[in-house]
């Protein structure tokens, strides 16, 4: 006789899990209501109790998206499947030790996929080993694309971020009831992720509701500003048939389908968003981000009372080179064309890298230049901004670098973006990341480093120590992660110098 799942009471209503080796596992929680129609564009709302007890014993909808891919490398693993069609997806999945008595360390996971896919659903994001550790581990949805980031006259800004603070809120209000220490959260995301955890960092109405935030390859100063948003506005507008002889309106948009939307977002790739003042800081590759008069970074105060613990990977810019063919083809113009649409000085950046980097490639320095573009130099930044507000607060800033390099691609992968997640989540043995065209390569990953790196972060959530010297403007320690872990001081001091504000 099969035992009953886990029964939990939540302030909309009871829910009721399953039990899967010594955890307790609910999924598709609902923490904000349903966000249809005009609702697509307006502020999460609470969502209405339901009676008796809701179902969470299997996977619910996402956010409406599109089939994402880069090259030829497989990311299944980080987007799952793509769309699952439902308006009640703003929900999270909850993993909790089976026999929790409550008190402990909770972590709210925010999933990248460069603000317009990735969802729970992907098989990276299972939190059994979190569970396992003592942990109470959230993971969550948000709207994305159109819905979630485009910045719309008559409808409030970065809704897909809104939607992780009312996430939050959900965490402060019910997380007891799952075992889990509302006062020892940490927030921690990937990519597009983490640039909402760098958001909500410098968002006063998120004070109070975590203690902690991680960072993986993200950027405090990967916002657009109101001017390059308004840019993507108007093209979308075209695209959706409503300007351009016109402003849009909030009402324009809330009409349309999903599907309409979908399509839509996905022809906006490769807008050129420099300005006179500012660069695009995604470097062309997603017409969505944050949307910000003010970077994370420069933001005074930033993340006040939170520890936080940040860092990027040394090959982050491989994974849009690689997959496509574009890295060991790469030229001399290629790398001063990366360099000028990433930053004010061009011909100064590419000499700074290449004194740094004396023997690269032209494939890798134009990929040290796009990454560092895309999440090193705000990397830089926001650990700098933080580790100064820290010397007035109690808050600790750490830095590490992930190098250890995945094989696939015949090697030219490397220590990529995302390639660090498996070993976070201490999932590098799922064997849909091994292969030759997998994030992984084609040998077995060392499984001593990913259950190293899984405690670190454990014991940050935990402690607010990840075990390792602070960053601090006199010593920048910064963990390098690799099969050895070593601790530097500022490793990368000249490229950093040379984004410097």
């Amino acid at each position: 006789m099969n035992r009953p799942g886990p029964l939990v009471s939540t302030a909309q209503g009871a829910v009721r899990g399953l039990r899967r080796d010594g955890t307790a596992v609910f999924l598709n929680i609902p923490y904000a209501a349903p966000p249809a129609g005009p609702g697509r564009f307006a502020p999460p709302r609470p969502h209405a109790p339901w009676d008796g007890v809701r179902d969470a014993t299997a996977p619910g909808p996402n956010a409406p998206q599109a089939a994402r891919s880069l090259g030829s490398v497989d990311m299944s693993p980080y987007f799952g499947a793509g769309w699952s069609r439902g308006d009640d997806y703003l929900t999270v999945n909850v993993w909790a030790p089976g026999n929790a008595d409550g008190g402990l360390p909770v972590m709210v996971f925010a999933h990248g996929g460069g603000f317009v896919a990735g969802s729970t659903r992907a098989p990276l994001y299972d939190g059994g080993a979190f569970a396992r550790d003592g942990v109470v581990l959230v993971t969550l949805n948000y709207r994305l694309g159109i819905a979630g980031f485009l910045d719309v006259p008559g409808a409030p800004a970065n809704r897909g971020l809104l939607d992780v603070v009312a996430a939050l809120r959900w965490v402060r209000e019910n997380i007891a009831a799952f075992g889990g220490d509302p006062a020892n959260v940490t927030l921690f995301g990937q990519s597009a992720g983490a640039t909402i955890v760098s958001g909500v960092l410098a968002t006063p109405e998120a004070a109070g509701l975590f203690r902690r935030a991680i960072v993986q390859s993200g950027s405090g100063l990967g916002a657009f500003t109101p001017e390059q948003a308004a840019r993507v506005t108007r093209a979308a507008a075209v695209e959706l048939g409503i300007g351009p002889e016109r402003t849009p309106r909030v009402e324009d948009f809330a009409e349309l389908p999903d599907e309409r939307l979908v399509e839509a977002a996905a022809r906006l790739a490769g807008i050129d968003l420099r300005t006179e003042t500012h660069t695009d800081p995604l470097v062309g590759l997603s017409p969505f981000s944050l949307v910000l008069g003010t970077q994370p970074a420069e933001t005074a105060g930033v993340g006040a009372g939170v520890d936080l613990l940040l860092g990027t990977n040394a090959e982050e810019g491989n994974l849009y080179l690689a997959p496509a063919g574009k890295y060991a083809g790469s030229t001399e113009a290629d790398v001063a064309e990366a360099a000028a649409r990433s930053h004010p000085d061009p011909a100064r950046l590419v000499a700074a890298y290449r004194t740094a980097r004396p023997d690269a490639s032209y494939g890798a320095l134009r990929a040290a230049i796009m990454g560092d573009a895309l999440f090193g130099a705000g990397t830089w930044a926001l650990a700098s901004a933080h580790a100064a507000h820290g010397t007035r607060t109690p808050a600790r800033t750490f830095r590490y670098e992930f190098a250890w390099r995945s094989e696939a691609l015949g090697g030219e992968l490397g220590a990529t973006h995302a390639v660090e997640l498996p070993f976070v989540f201490d999932l590098a043995q799922l064997p849909e990341l091994n292969g030759p065209q997998a994030m992984l390569g084609p040998d077995k990953p060392p499984g001593e480093l990913a259950a190293r790196v899984h405690e670190t972060w454990v014991r940050f959530a935990g402690t607010g120590d990840p075990g390792w010297a602070p960053y601090e403007d006199g010593r920048r320690a910064t963990m390098r992660i690799a099969a050895e872990w070593a601790l530097l001081d500022d490793p990368h001091s000249g490229e950093r110098q040379a984004w410097a504000r």
